[in-house]
């Protein structure tokens, strides 16, 4: 299986909590977590199918420096990551249930698949569905 070469990297106040959160929310999977000091994060790697992100509490001086979390910035983004899921339904369904706040309700999509989004409880955005951008479709020929 082909490994992601691209890989989001996201600071949280609550690291430990964020990467259990995730892990039952979203699906991702522990891959590396390594603690730093007064149980923080100082990294973390979560997988998801063939991706992954990156993670940590943000306590370092050059990532205090140049990130700064979706609180800090009235809540906007600067970026959301898409996700896509085998199976878009049970996917919504248990991020739902495990507290994700609905940003964008599951539908149909205009260009395939099914999507939504969805808020963390550190406020950021994920966007999930079975859109498969590297697959040949009526839109995306080869």
């Amino acid at each position: 299986m082909a490994k992601s070469t691209i890989i989001p990297c996201l600071v949280y106040r609550d690291a430990p909590a964020a990467i259990d959160w995730l892990c039952r929310a979203f699906g991702f999977t522990k891959h590396l977590v390594v603690p730093g000091e007064s149980g923080d994060i100082a990294h973390a790697e979560l997988a998801f199918g063939n991706g992954m992100i990156m993670l940590g509490s943000g306590k370092s001086e050059l990532m205090s420096k140049i990130t700064a979390m979706p609180a800090d910035i009235g809540g906007r983004q600067t970026q959301t990551p898409y996700i896509i899921v085998t199976d878009p339904d049970a996917h919504y369904a248990t991020a739902v249930n495990a507290g994700a706040m609905v940003v964008r309700p599951i539908r149909e999509e205009d260009y395939g698949g099914k999507g939504y989004s969805l808020q963390d409880p550190e406020g950021y955005i994920w966007h999930f569905g079975s859109y498969d951008p590297w697959q040949e479709s009526e839109l995306n020929p080869p």
